[in-house]
């Protein structure tokens, strides 16, 4: 006997981009199926702790930061990343990152500019898919099937059909959908199933990664706690995460050029080498969590009805989570226009607009990623040998290590610029004005107006952010309430797109809005904007909702 079940979206993956990508388009009137392999609470795996400012934008629509504000390390923990000669060594420099009870309101070093209401969090995988879970499980029109293999999915003009098993009880099931999305990971049978091929570098370093428990450990550092300790020393460099803040932790053990085998390096002596204790340190292996960095973009992220999200569709090193988030940014592309499309205020032709906006991206943030881990290697071979010598020659060591482990990894857990400065500029939905988009790094950025980026961020004057007034589908904000947008409005309404019109107040446009008129998309990217409604409203709006795309 099959059991058959029916959505308009079938997501396969509920990892945090699947759940993602399920509860916005629930939100959005959606029916969804998740389709995931593991029980119901049962945890992934020790991986990705770091949640972007984007992301946090982003679960703060969905109405699940502030639980997720709530969870991980202790609320007076030190998100800081310490570099030390060892864990219990002599601390080289830090990076100062505010606790969580603190994150709202520290002001002072190089973490806490962030243009945004939310910003960055410090969680761990094993504590943020749980809220998530939780928070999708309460969504109106979304069902999550727990224990269920996708084995097979084909796709005709009617559809998409998923084929499996419930693991628990054997039974067949089948699955029918209008689209399906793959968020099922690096080894992804969605992205196998549209022919796409990863492409890119396939090694650029091998991690032996260790998650442990050890209670005794935080007592014996010299120096005070941090989110992220790495160690430095001619014998051995690796990083250590704090995972619960109490006596859990991950370390990643760097493996140099010739130890081409996770298990070529005595995993025990490297431990002790980066944590800098002795052979009557007590601590217990948990799991081992090995891993192979990579710099991979899929050929295709689409493929007529099926397509695919996050490691399905890229995988690189895991520097600062930008995997994770990246994906979470696809979810959320992805999600509206589906949304728009099967809310029938636009065609099919907006789907092409996922592959074309999204694929360049994940190739720009993965170079930043693997020249970063590249820069990151360069260091740890540079290693002075006299870093820890007492005397004046080993504090000088020190110094210079310290400042410039500081000066390159500032940029890598501060980075206003991944999360804030990268933009859309050969979208067929956006209404370019020959304006370019400024340049971004991994931290720096300037926030633009300019069709493609993101909406400048500004609080408003009675308090809410910018982006807690924007409507769900399109915004107009207009800084002068004088210019007639009703042209707009009606062309809008015309064709069935939801359109807010929200004015900002001289203040609340400051320098950023040099613009009368914006159109802020569902995913707060700018659309388009003037000083006036175009000369042809009905042409702009059927740009915005694909119907000007080419079949």
């Amino acid at each position: 006997m099959t059991q058959t079940l029916r959505a308009q979206v079938l997501i396969v993956g509920a990892g945090p981009v699947g759940l993602t990508l399920a509860m916005d388009l629930a939100q959005r009137g959606i029916a969804v199926l998740v389709a995931e392999t593991r029980h119901r609470g049962e945890p992934p795996n020790v991986k990705c702790n770091h949640v972007s400012a984007r992301s946090m934008e982003i679960f703060r629509r969905l109405g699940v930061a502030g639980a997720l504000r709530e969870a991980g390390l202790p609320a007076d923990y030190p998100n800081d990343v310490s570099y030390r000669t060892s864990f219990t060594g002599d601390e080289l420099s830090r990076i100062p990152i505010p606790a969580r009870q603190s994150r709202y309101t520290a002001t002072g070093g190089p973490d806490t500019w962030w243009p945004t209401p939310e910003p960055p969090h410090r969680i761990n995988q094993i504590y943020l898919e749980p809220v998530l879970f939780a928070h999708a499980e309460r969504q109106s029109g979304l069902r999550i099937l727990n224990r269920t293999r996708i084995d097979a999915v084909a796709q005709d003009e009617a559809g998409v059909r998923a084929t499996g098993v419930n693991l628990d009880s054997g039974e067949a099931i089948e699955l029918r959908a209008d689209y399906l999305i793959g968020c099922d990971g690096g080894r992804s049978l969605v992205r196998k199933s549209i022919g796409a091929k990863l492409s890119g570098t396939d090694e650029v370093g091998r991690v032996q990664s260790t998650y442990f428990r050890a209670p005794a450990l935080l007592g014996l550092a010299k120096h005070g706690p941090a989110w992220a300790t790495f160690s430095l020393n001619p014998r051995r460099c690796g990083n250590v995460y704090a995972i619960d803040g109490r006596e859990t932790w991950l370390l990643h053990n760097y493996l140099k050029a010739d130890e081409a085998d996770f298990e070529s390096v005595d995993r025990d002596w490297a431990i002790r080498e980066i944590l800098g204790v002795g052979p009557d340190f007590q601590y217990e292996i948990i799991s081992k969590e090995d891993w192979i960095g990579r710099r991979l973009v899929a050929d295709r992220f689409r493929d007529r009805r099926v397509f695919i999200c996050g490691d399905a569709a890229h995988l690189w090193i895991p520097m600062a989570g930008y995997g994770m988030n990246a994906g979470i940014a696809d979810a959320m592309n992805l999600s509206w226009l589906l949304a728009a499309h099967l809310n029938g205020w636009a065609g099919e032709a907006i789907l092409g607009a996922y592959e074309r906006e999204r694929q360049p991206i994940t190739e720009q943030v993965s170079r930043f990623a693997m020249n970063h881990a590249l820069a990151l290697q360069a260091q740890r071979e540079g290693v002075p040998a006299g870093i820890e010598d007492a005397g004046e020659a080993g504090v000088a060591a020190r110094a210079r290590a310290g400042a410039a482990l500081y000066e390159l990894n500032v940029r890598q857990y501060c980075c206003g610029g991944l999360n804030f400065g990268y933009f859309y500029d050969d979208s067929p939905l956006i209404a370019y004005d020959g304006e370019a988009a400024p340049g971004y790094t991994m931290d720096g950025f300037t926030p633009s107006t300019v069709p493609g980026c993101r909406t400048p961020h500004v609080w408003l004057d009675d308090g809410r952010s910018l982006y807690d007034a924007l409507g769900p589908d399109y915004t107009l904000l207009r800084r002068d309430p004088g210019v007639d947008v009703r042209p707009l409005e009606d062309a809008a309404r015309a064709r069935g797109v939801p359109l807010r019109v929200l004015d900002l107040s001289p203040r609340e446009a400051g320098a950023l809005y040099t613009t009368a008129l914006l159109l802020s998309r569902p995913d707060q990217h700018v659309a388009w904007r003037g000083d006036a409604p175009p000369a042809d409203p009905l042409a702009l709006i059927d740009r915005l909702r694909g119907a000007a795309v080419p079949a």
